[in-house]
């Protein structure tokens, strides 16, 4: 099986769209201190508004907006899996988000190559009643896009 290209650069790189993100709630504790580079970006698929105070995305077309989070230390990978409820041994069904490879783009539209992100399903998002997220931007904190 060939290398994934974040093997190939040395680095672990992650979409993040929620609670991961710079200046909402999980950044400082599972990312902050392992970061190396976090840069605006988005991905193609569908933002959805959770009751329980955090967002969920599923595939589509629309455009998800986050930031692409790069980090030296591979183990990062399994603390964001475990906060996902993302286990890779398990039938994905049973997980709340499967983590999967997705291309990121930057905010001109260029190709960033492809990076880890966690998805839900659309089942599982309606049964936690998501609300979409039109304008493909989510914020516990009331903050608009990239402020």
């Amino acid at each position: 099986m060939g290398k994934s290209k974040e093997q190939n650069s040395g680095l672990l790189r992650v979409f993040v769209y929620g609670t991961l993100k710079p200046g909402e709630a999980n950044y400082d504790f599972y990312c902050a201190s392992e970061i190396l580079d976090a840069k605006k970006a988005y991905v193609r698929g569908e933002l959805y508004g959770l009751p329980q105070g955090y967002p969920a995305m599923t595939t589509g077309n629309d455009s998800v907006y986050g930031y692409l989070l790069s980090f030296v230390n591979p183990e990062v990978l399994s603390s964001l899996d475990e906060l996902e409820d993302y286990h890779p041994q398990r039938p994905n069904k049973e997980n709340l988000y499967n983590r999967t490879q997705v291309e990121i783009f930057d905010l001109e539209n260029n190709s960033l190559g492809f990076a880890w992100v966690y998805l839900m399903d659309f089942i599982t998002i309606f049964q936690l009643k998501g609300t979409p997220q039109t304008d493909g931007w989510w914020s516990g904190k009331g903050l608009n896009r990239f402020e």
